[in-house]
């Protein structure tokens, strides 16, 4: 389990991002982090494996104090945390196999690591996690040759061959279409099912948010304004969040949208489950 406790971001330009969170993700719940640009939700999620450093608070993985760590327990902490990045964050000369193992570089020894060495076992535990994410018979292309959605499911293989407890997903669709959003969203939350990861998925777009995150939690101006299911994800919640708008077209589109009926079942299950 995660847990927040009075974390508080204050930049060197006087700036607050966070204003003092108390959060908790639970094992195996999926949340979506919403907000307008600048609410601090990527702030949020890069303080918690402190690559954005807390100004004051704590951050708890299970009973390890994360703010409490040195440089070298931190190391060894953030195996626990998958990151999944908006940019994707791949070395584009080197193939999809590479990519996917260098996600045990903190598993691996020095030599190891820099000749490309590394054990039997995680290479056929990578293979694995390429089949699962639809990538099996890319393991040789150069990062640079894929599409926006198979780096990303890259990404999301690298994450996991860590073993993470809790994955950080940080806007996983900002440069996907709509069909490949919903699908890079729906094997997110596939795999944390299987696997009975949290995860906290930043995303702007409120649509996929309320059709496949158990949980939601809005953000605006550090504060967090709203902490509930998606389907009570309202007008007036929206507007909170968000500021005033005409909200009806999108809380609409959710039912109206072409949705195949695998994703409307995973949609009803959801929000039966957040209930």
């Amino acid at each position: 389990m995660l847990r927040l406790e009075k974390l508080v971001k204050r930049y060197r330009t006087g700036d607050l991002a966070l204003t003092g969170i108390d959060l908790e993700v639970p094992g195996g719940q999926v949340m979506a982090l919403i907000g307008p640009s600048g609410a601090g939700k990527s702030t949020l999620i890069r303080c918690v494996n402190r690559l954005v450093e807390p100004t004051s608070g704590r951050v708890f993985l299970g009973d390890t104090e994360i703010t409490g760590l040195s440089k070298g327990q931190l190391r060894l902490a953030r195996r626990r945390m998958g990151m999944i990045f908006q940019e994707y964050a791949l070395v584009e000369r080197l193939t999809v196999m590479e990519n996917v193992l260098s996600g045990r570089l903190g598993y691996t020894g020095f030599w190891r690591s820099y000749f490309r060495k590394f054990p039997q076992r995680d290479i056929n535990e990578a293979f694995r996690l390429l089949e699962r994410v639809s990538l099996d018979h890319m393991a040789d292309k150069r990062a640079d040759e894929l599409s926006g959605g198979q780096r990303q499911r890259v990404g999301i293989a690298r994450a996991l061959i860590q073993e993470p407890e809790l994955l950080l997903v940080d806007e996983p669709t900002a440069s996907l279409d709509p069909k490949t959003s919903r699908q890079i969203m729906r094997l997110i939350c596939e795999l944390c099912e299987e696997r009975e990861l949290a995860a906290i998925i930043n995303i702007h777009d409120v649509l996929l948010a309320e059709m496949f995150a158990e949980r939601i939690v809005g953000l605006q101006a550090g504060t967090i304004v709203y902490d509930g299911p998606p389907d009570r994800l309202g007008p007036d919640v929206l507007t909170t969040i968000y500021g005033e708008e005409d909200w009806t077209a999108t809380i609409d589109k959710v039912d109206e949208d072409e949705l195949t009926e695998e994703e409307l079942r995973e949609r009803e299950r959801l929000m039966s489950r957040a209930s």
